[in-house]
Parts: C-alpha cells; sequence; structure tokens
C-alpha cells in the first residue's frame, strides 16, 4: 500500500479545501532542540505552506517554563485566525504534558488528544482524530480492504495510535483485539488477524509466520537502526505472505502528515460553521 501516493493525493485534496475556504490557520509549538521534533515540525510546515495554509512556526527555548508555554497556547487559542494549534510531544521533563494537552481549545486540537476529543471517539461521534490512525482507515478504505467482520489485531495501545486506531476499526464492525508489551502467545492472536496494524516500536518483531496468509498488515513502526536506517514493527519478508502491506518508510508516515493537514482544514470548517473563524 503506497502511503506516500495517497499522501500527495490527499494534500491535492487539502490544497482544494483551503482554496475554497480562502483562509486557514495552523500554529506550530516546539519546546527545546530535539532533532526529531525539529524535523516532524518542519515537514508539517512545509505541507500547510504547500496547501495554501497561513503557518505560523512557534519555536521555544528547552528551559522555557509551563506557565510560560500555557501562556503562548491560550494566546493562540484566543487568536481567532488560528484553526489548527499543534504542540509537538515530548516535551521537556520539567513540562506537564497531560497539563498542556489540556490546555488546547479542542476545537484546534488538531493531534486529536485533549480528552474532549478523545471522549467523542469513545463515544463513537469522532470530531478531530490522531493523524495516523484516521490515515491507516482512510488508506484501507482506498485499497478497498474489508472492515465489516472482519478480525482486526491492533499491536500497541498509545493514546495517538492504538487505542484510537482500535476505536475506528470497532465503529466499522471489525472484531478488535489489542495487543501490548504484556500479551501472553502473541503469535496466536496476530495470525487470527484480518487486518493486523503494528505500532509497537520494536524492529522486526512481527516475523513473517506471525501473519496469517492474506492478511492486510499495516507497519507503523519507524525504528533507527544503524547508519540510520529506518525499519518497520514488522520482518519485511511478511510481505510474501500478507496480500496487502505498507512499506517503512514510504507507508504510514506520510498519511500522518496528510491527515493532520486535513483535520487543520476540518477544524476551520467548523469553527466556520460556528462563526469562530476570522479571516
Amino acid at each position: 500500500m503506497d502511503g506516500k501516493a495517497l499522501g500527495a493525493k490527499v494534500r491535492e485534496e487539502v490544497a482544494t479545501q483551503v482554496a475554497e475556504l480562502g483562509h486557514v490557520g495552523l500554529a506550530t509549538v516546539l519546546v527545546g532542540d530535539d532533532p526529531a521534533s525539529h524535523i516532524y515540525i518542519d515537514l508539517k510546515q512545509k505541507a500547510a505552506q504547500a496547501a495554501g495554509m497561513e503557518a505560523r512556526d512557534i519555536k521555544l527555548a528547552p528551559d522555557t517554563s509551563e506557565a510560560e508555554l500555557l501562556e503562548t497556547i491560550a494566546r493562540l487559542n484566543a487568536d481567532d485566525s488560528v484553526d489548527g494549534l499543534l504542540v509537538q510531544l515530548p516535551l521537556p521533563e520539567h513540562i506537564d504534558e497531560n497539563r498542556v494537552i489540556e490546555a488546547i481549545a479542542p476545537a484546534k486540537d488538531i493531534d486529536g488528544i485533549h480528552p474532549f476529543n478523545a471522549g467523542c471517539l469513545y463515544l463513537g461521534r469522532p470530531t478531530l482524530v490522531p493523524g495516523t490512525p484516521l490515515g491507516i482507515m482512510r488508506m484501507l478504505d482506498e485499497y478497498e480492504i474489508p472492515l465489516e467482520g472482519a478480525r482486526a489485531v491492533v499491536l500497541g495501545r498509545s493514546v495517538i495510535v492504538g487505542k484510537p486506531m482500535a476505536m475506528l476499526l470497532q465503529q466499522r464492525n471489525a472484531t478488535v483485539t489489542m495487543c501490548h508489551s504484556r500479551t501472553r502467545d502473541l503469535q496466536r492472536h496476530t495470525l487470527d488477524a484480518d487486518v493486523l496494524v503494528a505500532a509497537v516500536g520494536r524492529t522486526h518483531l512481527i516475523g513473517a509466520d506471525m501473519v496469517k496468509a492474506g492478511a492486510t498488515v499495516v507497519d507503523v513502526g519507524m525504528n533507527r537502526g544503524e547508519g540510520r536506517r529506518v525499519h518497520g514493527d514488522v520482518d519485511p519478508s511478511a510481505v510474501e505472505r500478507a496480500a496487502y502491506m505498507t512499506p517503512v518508510p514510504g507507508g504510514v508516515g506520510p498519511m500522518t502528515i496528510a491527515m493532520v493537514m486535513q483535520n487543520t482544514v476540518t477544524a476551520a470548517r467548523a469553527r466556520r460553521d460556528a462563526g469562530l473563524h476570522a479571516a
């Protein structure tokens, strides 16, 4: 499954929607100098600019206090020209991530991790949903993977991938099993999976012998190896057994960026409908 090509298609759709709306504003906030976080922010900024959004890139020093960060968030919450607000995680250890996430206005939470948005997803009324699982669902639909009645196994229970992924699959009437670090006899579960989503962050945890013949395998893993090569959670040899499988890189990653852009447009449209958007 080619996430790079589909991601480009989604970004073209986003650019069209931005042009129709006339103005969409995205603000990203980065605290500190983590190299990976800088890369992720730069990618999001470039994608926003390419789509025609007004993109603000706010970078704060590593010693920025929690109070200063919360003041920045409050200012962006109150700015009606900002439709989407993203605070790059992880944050420095002296800052309470949960407090920061809860400070973001739910209507601008394009990462979909505010308790309000997470709760809406749990209740089956999704508002803004994390980009990675949202992108995976778009990919499954693009390739016409049947989900109704399918057995789906999600490896990993993070709040940005595993848990929302399970909710989205359940809402499409898949029968979902969530596995994690304490799961016994993991292979017994993965071999039952018609759809297998691996998001645990362990290089090649899933071997070909753990994949059901004809399954759809979505590899969310981005694990750095020697020479900065990136490896997935699934051994590449599993492609011989799977009917569909996402590559690493070039699979889920491009879809995540694209869906964060889509979330920004979704937020802008909702805020405009509510009379909260200012050009």
